[in-house]
């Protein structure tokens, strides 16, 4: 079994264990309005299904040599800014953890687009902010110094 085929069974797991979390737990609606469960019902199956393809498109093209070896290094680099954006969470915010998390990331995997990853990094957490915590008033990490706006 290859490291990639691993891993994208590893997601399908934790997939199938959030959508189930979203489907038993979480209601869809509420008083009439989407209630909490409606984003995690789509993005559970969203991911179950994009994972499924990703799993036989990965048997379908099998090869003999394991690519995905070479790669142990950075799944725990990527693991360890994982576990430091949930680490700094609740001092930051989520908006700033996931600007840090991005940089960190990008500036580690994409190298010498710096333009490029500094634009990534803030436009996308900056959207996700946008959209959850002023558009749809979802609620969104808060920090232990909030930020003034």
């Amino acid at each position: 079994m290859t490291i990639r085929l691993a891993f994208a069974l590893g997601i399908l797991a934790t997939a199938v264990a959030y959508t189930w979390f979203a489907f038993t737990e979480l209601s869809f609606m509420v008083r009439g309005r989407l209630g909490p469960g409606f984003f995690p019902r789509i993005i559970g199956l969203m991911t179950i299904g994009l994972t499924l393809y990703s799993i036989v498109v990965d048997i379908l093209r099998r090869r003999s040599p394991d690519p995905g070896t070479d790669y142990a290094r950075d799944i725990f680099i990527f693991f360890g800014y994982c576990i430091l954006l949930v680490a700094l969470m609740p001092y930051l915010g989520g908006l700033l953890s996931m600007i840090v998390f991005m940089l960190l990331a990008l500036f580690t995997y994409n190298r010498g687009q710096a333009l490029v990853n500094i634009a990534v990094s803030v436009a996308l957490p900056l959207g996700l902010y946008f959209l959850f915590d002023v558009w749809l008033n979802a609620a969104f990490a808060e920090a232990a110094f909030p930020l003034p706006w």
